[in-house]
């Protein structure tokens, strides 16, 4: 995209997987099957556009609430995935997952910490996976970090800034997040990458998730690139 400002960061919440099924005539867990087709081709349209890094809300802290058989399905699909995320690391991408992935089964979560860790000094592109994630947990995580860092004298509490917190989030070696998609219709983050989004670019799309396609995200990067991004300034 010549003459374009591309995002160096994107945050994409998949949204509308249930919906598309629904409008099938199908079970949810196939829309999250078909969701999961695009998650991977966005990662290649994205390169392909000239952006370095992308984050993707897979699994929120709040998703716990949806019935079981949806939320088993979600981790089946992720199991089957994860030999996707191996391959996709054979092509210099590096995996880092944000969440708390304690919780969840055991198979996953060592899979998905040697992930991250073979992963680390790859430097062509990196994929942020948001599993059992929130905003404010994140958040809080740092803030209980820092405060038990003070309560011990190993920092001094009035010297805690914002960067002291940056330094502590899941995106800290990850670039700044300049823009978040969200598809499905729905306006609003969802408890996503909140802190990050302080000054990110916002592109709310009528498309559900499995309808996403190149188009939609060269659309949005269109969308981005004519924005005057200020950061508080004139």
């Amino acid at each position: 995209m010549e003459g374009y400002q591309i995002p160096a960061h994107i945050g994409f919440i998949m949204d509308g997987n249930g919906r598309w099924a629904k409008k099938r005539g199908m079970p949810r867990n196939f829309g999250h099957t078909k969701g999961a087709e695009v998650f991977k081709k966005t990662i290649n349209w994205c390169r392909e556009l000239g952006v370095s890094c992308a984050t993707f809300y897979a699994f929120s802290t709040e998703n716990w609430k949806r019935p079981a058989d949806e939320i088993e399905g979600i981790m089946n699909l992720l199991r089957r995935y994860i030999k996707d995320i191996r391959a996709a690391a054979k092509e210099d991408i590096r995996i880092i997952i944000l969440g708390d992935i304690a919780p969840l089964a055991e198979d996953i979560r060592l899979e998905l910490v040697d992930i991250m860790e073979s992963t680390r000094s790859n430097t062509g592109f990196i994929v942020g996976i948001a599993l059992n994630y929130g905003g404010r947990d994140e958040i809080t995580r740092a803030a209980r970090i820092l405060a038990r860092k003070a309560a011990d004298g190993e920092i001094d509490a009035e010297q805690i800034c914002e960067d002291s917190i940056e330094r502590l989030l899941y995106t800290s070696e990850m670039p700044k997040l300049d823009m978040i998609i969200r598809p499905s219709g729905e306006q609003r983050l969802s408890n996503f990458l909140i802190w990050q989004a302080a000054y990110a670019e916002f592109v709310f799309m009528d498309v559900l998730w499995p309808d996403f396609d190149k188009n939609a995200l060269v659309s949005a990067i269109t969308a981005y690139s004519q924005r005057n991004r200020r950061f508080g300034g004139i």
